[in-house]
């Protein structure tokens, strides 16, 4: 389960462990501005009763080319056209990689990732084409794979919308304060109230008609 401390992954995983499944999580410290959020992961896999956290430290930030990595490029404030300048190059794909390696090791046969294709920043590799892709590249790629084994990319909130993901959390018991959205969130957890990502939060919560948990920081 890839888990990066926001509300959509901690949606996922109380969806897989709802339904049975033995969960360990996996967290990446790839040089995101907003690293706040590798302690709100830690947190939402204790709470949801993760059997392992782990947390890896790939700097994908260093080659730079998004505002998430790269303190030089403005966090926007305001939405536009196209794929906006958060989008980190590559990182789900470099994230699903590692995860199937982790997989791997263990024997596991279903990778559980949170992406979403209806209220998102436009990003492509949270589309579901990709995840199929994906998907297909773990058959060919894998020694699970070649023996005749699927490995399953399970994307659950990928057609749900954010009121929905808010409301199925809400249902399953999740604990929405505990998790960390804001692109530029302070040493605190405290949300700007103003990025995209903050944006899209708390739309969501407005429109599933549930109290908004986030911490915002003076004025947000």
């Amino acid at each position: 389960m890839l888990l990066s401390g926001g509300l959509d992954s901690a949606t996922a995983l109380a969806i897989a462990r709802a339904r049975g499944d033995e969960c360990r999580t996996l967290a990446i410290d790839y040089g995101q501005r907003h690293r706040v959020e590798l302690a709100a992961a830690r947190r939402v896999s204790a709470a949801l009763g993760a059997v392992e956290h782990r947390e890896l430290r790939v700097d994908i930030g260093a080659l730079g080319g998004s505002a998430l990595t790269d303190t030089r490029i403005a966090v926007p404030e305001r939405g536009g056209d196209g794929i906006p300048v958060t989008y980190v190059p590559a990182r789900n794909t470099i994230f699903l990689s590692l995860a199937l390696a982790w997989a791997e090791v263990l024997g596991a046969g279903t990778i559980v990732i949170g992406v979403n294709a209806i209220d998102y920043s436009g990003y492509p590799d949270c589309r579901p084409e990709f995840i199929a892709a994906f998907e297909s590249l773990a058959q060919l790629a894998t020694k699970r794979g070649v023996e005749g084994e699927s490995l399953k990319i399970d994307a659950p909130l990928v057609s749900m919308t954010k009121a929905d993901i808010i409301r199925r959390g809400i249902a399953l018991g999740v604990d929405y304060s505990l998790t960390v959205s804001c692109y530029q969130a302070d040493e605190e957890g405290r949300a700007c109230g103003r990025c995209d990502s903050c944006r899209l939060r708390r739309e969501g919560f407005t429109a599933a008609g549930v109290t908004d948990p986030t911490r915002y920081r003076s004025g947000a």
